[in-house]
């Protein structure tokens, strides 16, 4: 349990690289959603921009078609027309040449004039529909016109931005780049501080195992020096006694000697864990067993101060009866989680 509490702290020292690489993702998504909605009312918009040029191209069409259709009327209204005049010289020529009645002739002749007037009223009228037509195809061209340049407009605004887009995306690989570089870094970098610290932790604990000796009560669990209580402190005390001064003075001699061949950029902490057994206690000084193990733990804290332990250097922590080590309930399992532990660890 130590052991996985030192390799989640080692891992703390992520959050600022992760919030980067957060931060980056979340703009990358913000260009592509920009993007996106971009693409789709552009093409919203080039839709629409075509339903409106293919309905004015049917629009031409049909005026052409009804153009067409004017033009053949007058040519045929023409044709009649002239085929109306000849016949008025051709009855005049026979008229004057067989000698008729002139009034008959003239009869005639009114009549022809007249359907000739009708005629002629027929092309003007027919002739101002089709310049009408012709008006109208003329804005429809205008319109046309108008709406291929905007057309074009949009089509050079979507390069635009599908430009800035590959720009943004190269420099995102590059960023990419850089970040998995800096990560490799300090990859390595944290397995040489990790691996010193080790070698440093493995040092102190081989001291500590030949100044303190093999004495029953004192252990080495894992990456950390185990004391049952009642080697330095009283049955609910926290106060040390002789025999656990002198305990703690030789430690802060050992770690002080190691500390001197420790390279400035270590981070290093000597972190004291006070534990006590689940057996309630109730007293005026500590009302809980929280308030004992801390105690405890703060016991030792200031003695290793006070024998010239660098204060920086050290932190405590009373975890009361919460992380035992053995959960039979004996008084054996009882002494092995009344402990005092010193663990040589990375701040």
């Amino acid at each position: 349990m130590p052991l996985a509490r030192r390799v989640r702290r080692s891992i703390d020292i992520w959050p600022g690289f992760v919030d980067a690489l957060a931060t980056l993702v979340m703009v990358i998504v913000f260009v592509l959603m920009v993007f996106v909605l971009a693409q789709y009312f552009l093409g919203e918009a080039l839709s629409g921009r075509q339903k409106a040029l293919d309905r004015l191209s049917r629009e031409m069409a049909e005026l052409a078609d009804t153009l067409n259709m004017q033009k053949a009327a007058n040519a045929a209204l023409q044709a009649e027309l002239v085929a109306s005049k000849a016949e008025k010289e051709r009855i005049e020529t026979w008229a004057a040449g067989l000698g008729h009645d002139v009034n008959a002739l003239m009869a005639l002749k009114d009549e022809l004039e007249a359907r000739i007037k009708e005629l002629d009223k027929v092309v003007g009228a027919r002739e101002g529909e089709l310049a009408s037509e012709r008006k109208l195809s003329e804005e429809a061209r205008a319109q046309a016109a108008l709406l291929s340049r905007q057309l074009e407009a949009l089509k050079q605004e979507m390069a635009r931005v599908a430009a800035a887009l590959e720009v943004s995306e190269a420099r995102d690989k590059e960023q990419k780049a850089q970040i998995a570089d800096l990560g490799k870094r300090l990859n390595v970098a944290l397995a040489g501080k990790v691996e010193e610290l080790q070698r440093y932790r493995s040092e102190f604990f081989g001291r500590l195992r030949k100044v303190l000796g093999d004495r029953p009560g004192i252990r080495i669990e894992g990456d950390r020096f185990v004391f049952q209580s009642e080697l330095l402190f009283d049955s609910g005390s926290a106060d040390l006694g002789p025999d656990g001064q002198e305990q703690i003075k030789n430690i802060a001699v050992t770690l002080k000697d190691i500390a001197k061949t420790m390279p400035k950029g270590l981070n290093w902490v000597l972190r004291i864990d006070g534990h006590t057994d689940r057996r309630p206690i109730t007293s005026a000084r500590f009302p809980s067993n929280w308030e004992l193990s801390t105690a405890r733990a703060t016991t030792v804290l200031r003695t290793l101060a006070a024998n010239g332990v660098p204060k920086d250097r050290l932190a405590a922590a009373g975890f009361g009866e919460f992380q035992p080590l053995d959960p039979a309930d004996t008084d054996a399992a009882f002494a092995r989680n009344r402990r005092i532990e010193i663990r040589f660890d990375q701040r």
